[in-house]
């Protein structure tokens, strides 16, 4: 079946599926290197995603927190929880006002 998948450009960059995915998986693993891991990525690459979405916002996307005896972590704040769900909303909200169209792409698209 047809889905749809957004990119939003802004001024600084954009976000698209693998950048939402990727926070989506730090807020369930409190690690970006274990959100990378899950995604197929390296810490590095990972780290390099989140980076970029905190230069693209006047906010913070995560926050982490250092090393110690239970080792460090981070996590999703407020604003990268707002923009994960703003995020999935203009998905559904386009796959909806698009429906029609993808229908009819579908039907004539070749399957696997």
């Amino acid at each position: 079946m047809a889905h749809v998948k957004i990119r939003i450009q802004f001024p600084l960059g954009f976000i698209g599926p693998g950048k939402i995915a990727l926070l989506e998986q730090v807020g369930e693993t409190g690690s970006i290197s274990a959100a990378g891991r899950v995604l197929g990525m390296s810490y590095r690459r990972a780290w390099q995603l989140i980076d970029a979405m905190n230069v693209m916002f006047a906010e913070p996307v995560t926050a982490t927190h250092a090393g110690g005896k239970r080792g460090g972590g981070a996590e999703v704040t407020a604003f990268g929880r707002q923009l994960i769900a703003d995020y999935r909303a203009c998905e559904e909200k386009f796959a909806i006002a698009a429906a029609p169209e993808l229908q009819r792409l579908e039907a004539v698209a070749r399957s696997e």
